[in-house]
């Protein structure tokens, strides 16, 4: 009996300029299934389905829908063929409702019936097991909701084919289970569902299929209840890669960062921060968790002087038994006391990296107040641009190339590399290894390691919480600014961390 598919790409071919973004790419998704499709940064998984939901038109080759060929040229003619994508980055108006944006841009008649409309709203909210509320602004939705309703925008105009980029990214644990649930009522349904992720755990746990692309390349698919992480991050990478995370003991544990009661306010005047208090040691990794927007950012932050504080203080304990009061303090003037605060921003080329400068000249940025001549000495930045380009497999095509040119993963490379080389006492990371290949998020963790090792205080803010669990000795958990509780890493687990992301209040276990 042949299968029914949903859709099928034969010989896809799109360029860039040079670059060669999917080279003659063959797949298929069938009716009622749900694929993923894996690989590391760059190997072409967006483009794909950007040519799939119409954002992007293919150089070559041939798409077709329920086995006619079809010309996907724009969002709209995705559309009328069943095809909906559910973006990492949701659009959606504030101010109106949840039936109000679901129905935005539809043609219709003259005058609506919302009644009605948010009646058949809630059929589909009921039939596949969603939670929300049709009348609902908004702004007043969490950001689990507002997925939700990206997702009813395109089953409401009659999608058959979802295409989800990173679905779980910004949910809870709880919510991650609570959509699988939804996507396994929808399969039931004969909807097709295809999942762009770099989570494996997930793939193994959601999809029937998975396939992998290596560098524009299509590798393989195959059925997902004969994969192993193992074997799936073997296709992607092209090799067998170590998936551990030597998590060495705390040895010498001393108090570094203490912040007491602090309280940040936003440009609009909103606590973006209340009165959170925490303690980072010398000789552990203290992890960050929530969902994004909770506060991670103004955390971070304020202990590097770059957030204004409103109440409460930051104090510094040096290894020489020093303390220092730096929440008044300026960047500059922190880095004049010479408290060695390293700081990976979140923004990358925004805070942390000038684009348009080469390797060596972002290296200078670090040092170069240290001169002593009107003429900057790049000796020492170009030695240590080599050393950074080596150790962390840097692919550029040469030192002088300007940082913008180079893609996010060896942006972010560059930046983690250049501030460890700084020797800091504390060490603060936001998402270190977003955008990095498998290798490379790999080398990144074991050197957060061997920084605590030497006895740095490391602050690293993540999304992903098994990778939290295993690698740091303690997790502090965020919820709209408020510390909801920090936990013992090593005892906890995804779940607990899960309703404390979720959580209001204080609850300082594990302190």
């Amino acid at each position: 009996m042949q299968e029914e598919l949903a859709i099928e790409l034969k010989q896809v071919t799109k360029h860039f300029g040079e670059v060669m973004a999917n080279d003659h790419i063959s797949l298929t998704v069938r009716k009622g299934e749900i694929l993923s499709i894996l690989g590391e940064n760059g190997s072409g998984k967006t483009t794909l389905m950007n040519m799939i939901s119409g954002i992007y038109y293919p150089d070559s080759g041939t798409i077709k829908v329920e086995g006619k060929e079809v010309a996907i040229r724009s969002p709209k003619d995705a559309y009328n063929l069943g095809i909906g994508m559910i973006h990492q980055h949701f659009k959606l108006i504030q101010i109106l409702t949840a039936a109000e944006n679901i129905i935005l841009g539809r043609k219709g008649p003259n005058q609506l019936h919302m009644d009605q409309i948010e009646q058949e709203i809630s059929e589909l909210v009921h039939k596949y097991g969603f939670d929300l509320d049709p009348s609902q602004k908004i702004y007043n939705m969490s950001v689990s909701q507002k997925q939700t309703v990206e997702i009813i925008k395109v089953l409401y105009r009659g999608a058959n084919l979802l295409i989800l980029d990173e679905p779980t990214a910004v949910l809870t644990p709880q919510e991650t289970e609570r959509l699988f649930d939804v996507l396994r009522n929808m399969k039931k349904d004969g909807k097709s569902i295809i999942i762009i992720t770099h989570k494996l755990n997930e793939v193994l746990e959601i999809s029937d299929r998975v396939s992998v692309l290596r560098k524009g390349k299509y590798i393989g698919t195959v059925e997902t209840k004969e994969a192993t992480l193992e074997s799936l991050t073997e296709m992607m990478v092209g090799e067998k890669v170590v998936l551990d995370i030597n998590r060495a003991e705390t040895t010498k544990r001393e108090k570094r960062i203490d912040m007491r009661g602090v309280t940040v306010k936003n440009k609009e005047g909103v606590k973006v921060l209340r009165e959170t208090s925490f303690t980072a040691y010398s000789g552990e990794i203290l992890g960050v968790a929530g969902i994004s927007g909770s506060g991670q950012k103004e955390l971070l932050e304020a202990v590097a002087g770059l957030q204004e504080i409103e109440s409460g203080e930051i104090l510094y304990y040096s290894p020489e038994g020093q303390v220092e009061k730096i929440s008044d303090m300026k960047p500059i003037d922190i880095r004049n006391l010479h408290i060695a605060l390293s700081f990976v921003p979140e923004d990358r080329l925004g805070m942390g990296l000038v684009g348009s400068m080469d390797l060596t000249d972002n290296m200078m940025i670090r040092s170069y107040q240290d001169g002593k001549h009107f003429i900057a000495n790049r000796k020492k930045p170009k030695e240590l641009a080599k050393q950074v380009v080596t150790s962390l497999n840097v692919t550029t095509p040469s030192i002088e190339t300007p940082v913008s040119r180079l893609s996010g993963g060896n942006v972010q490379k560059v930046l983690v590399g250049r501030e460890i080389a700084s020797n800091p006492t504390v060490l603060m990371v936001a998402y270190p290894v977003r955008g990095l290949d498998i290798h490379s998020s790999y080398t990144i963790y074991n050197l957060l390691n061997s920084q605590k090792l030497q006895g740095v205080a490391v602050i690293c803010v993540g999304e992903d919480l098994d990778v939290l669990l295993e690698l740091c000795d303690r997790v502090l958990v965020l919820n709209g600014g408020e510390v909801t509780g920090i936990v013992d890493a090593r005892t906890t687990t995804k779940e607990e961390i899960g309703v404390l992301m979720m959580a209001s209040g204080k609850e300082k276990e594990g302190q």
